[in-house]
């Protein structure tokens, strides 16, 4: 008999955790930030903000190994905010963060600002 593999309970809410669900990002802020997304945006169905939960740890999950290859060639073990900036200009897929990380930008983003979302 076929069992059900690890991602087929995501909508159906069987967790991995004793959470909700198998999402490790807070579901709450993300539906912040898709209603805060576009003034158009009045209602999220309930299995939105699980793809984007998903969508965004596999995203975290590649910057993040792509950033410790980096840590890895420079010779080191601890993870730095220039390994981050490296792999994002090694990598094409990334080349959406390059005014984030560039020298000349500010050295802290203010995630909650209006106007960074609003490009």
């Amino acid at each position: 008999m076929r069992q059900a593999g690890t991602y087929s309970r995501i909508l159906s809410g069987g967790g991995i955790s004793g959470r909700t669900g198998p999402h490790l990002l807070p579901l709450a802020r993300i539906k912040k930030i898709m209603k805060k997304s576009s003034v158009d945006v009045k209602m999220i169905s309930g299995e939105a903000p699980l793809v984007f939960s998903k969508a965004c740890e596999l995203f975290i999950e590649e910057l993040t190994k792509r950033s410790w290859n980096m840590t890895i060639q420079g010779k080191r073990r601890t993870l730095h905010k220039e390994d981050v900036a490296s792999a994002i200009a090694t990598t094409d897929v990334f080349d959406f963060l390059i005014d984030l990380v560039h020298p000349n930008a500010s050295d802290h983003l203010d995630l909650n600002d209006e106007d960074t979302f609003e490009k």
